[in-house]
C-alpha cells in the first residue's frame, strides 16, 4: 500500500529507520496520522516496520538508501515525494560511533567513514531535500546530534568530531533557511539504549558507564522528535540534567578536564 499525493496527512522521512530511535521515531509518528518515507540500509526491517506500519492503518514506503552514498540519497528523497507528493519533516537519523582511544581507531572504517554516515550524509541529506522544502516554503527538518555535540569525552574522539559538526551545520541553516518558513531543529539525547553500544565496539575495563536514571529508551527520544516537531526549536537537550552537565562543562572547562583526565583516561589506561 501506498500513499496518495493527493492526502492532506503530513510526510515524516526517517534514516536509519530499521532500527532504534529511527523505528520509534516512525512509529509513534504513523501513530498519529503521518504518512512515512523509511530510509536504511538493511531493506527487510524495513519492509517488516512498513508492514507492522500498515496493518495499524498507517501508509509507509520502505527505501533501502545508505546516506554514505549520494545517489542513493537522492533517489531516496524522490521516492518519497513522487510516492506521497511532498516532504513535511525530514528526521536525519542515520549515524553509528565507533569508540576507542584515537590512535587505535581504524583510518577508514572507524574515522572516515563514521564522519562520512553521521556528519556528510545528514549533509547531503538535508540538501537534497531542501529545494523541495524551499519551493513550498514551509518544512521541518530535524538533525540528530547528540549530547557528544556539547562535551567530547575520551574515546569519543571522531564520534564528537562528527556530532560537533552536526551542531554546527544545524545552527547555520537553520539561520540560512528560517526566512523560507523552514524549521531546523537539533536534538541532543544523551545515552540512549540502542544497537549502538553494540556497534560501538569498546569495552571498559573499569565498568564506568550512563547511570541507568540518564539512559532513555529509544521510545523516549521518540516523544521528544513528536513534540519538537510540533513546537519547533533550535535545540532540545534530554534528560534535562544532561543539559545541566553540558553548561557545567563549558563554563569550567579545566575541571571537566581533570575529571575526565583522573576519573577515566588515567584509570581506563592504566597510567
Amino acid at each position: 500500500m501506498t500513499g496518495s499525493p493527493a492526502s492532506s496527512a503530513p510526510v515524516l522521512l526517517v534514516t536509519g529507520a530499521s532500527s532504534g530511535i529511527g523505528k520509534a521515531t516512525a512509529q509513534l509518528f504513523a501513530k498519529e496520522g503521518y504518512r512515512v518515507v523509511l530510509a536504511a540500509r538493511r531493506i527487510d526491517r524495513l519492509e517488516e516496520l512498513a508492514q507492522e506500519i500498515r496493518q495499524g492503518g498507517g501508509e509507509a514506503l520502505p527505501v533501502a538508501a545508505d546516506v554514505s552514498n549520494l545517489d542513493d540519497i537522492q533517489r531516496m528523497v524522490a521516492a518519497g515525494i513522487e510516492t506521497y507528493g511532498q516532504i513535511d519533516v525530514l528526521l536525519n537519523n542515520a549515524g553509528f560511533g565507533r569508540l576507542n582511544w584515537c590512535e587505535n581507531l581504524d583510518p577508514i572504517q572507524d574515522v572516515q567513514n563514521q564522519i562520512q554516515v553521521n556528519l556528510t550524509g545528514l549533509i547531503w541529506t538535508a540538501q537534497t531535500v531542501l529545494p523541495h522544502m524551499k519551493e513550498r516554503r514551509t518544512g521541518h527538518i530535524i538533525n540528530m546530534a547528540s549530547i557528544a555535540s556539547l562535551v567530547a569525552t575520551p574515546t569519543y574522539s571522531i564520534y564528537a568530531a562528527s556530532k560537533f559538526g552536526v551542531r554546527g551545520f544545524t545552527d547555520a541553516l537553520r539561520r540560512e533557511v528560517q526566512p523560507y518558513g523552514i524549521h531546523v531543529s537539533g536534538i541532543y539525547p544523551g545515552g540512549v539504549r540502542t544497537e549502538f553500544s553494540e556497534i560501538a565496539g569498546i569495552q571498559r575495563k573499569t565498568g564506568i558507564k550512563t547511570p541507568a536514571f540518564l539512559r532513555l529508551e529509544a521510545e523516549d527520544v521518540a516523544r521528544a522528535i513528536f513534540g519538537l516537531d510540533r513546537h519547533p526549536r533550535r535545540m532540545l537537550v534530554i534528560p534535562w540534567m544532561m543539559k545541566v552537565g553540558a553548561w557545567a562543562a563549558s563554563l569550567f572547562p579545566g575541571l571537566t578536564d581533570w575529571i575526565m583526565i583522573r576519573g577515566f583516561v588515567k584509570r581506563e589506561r592504566g597510567g
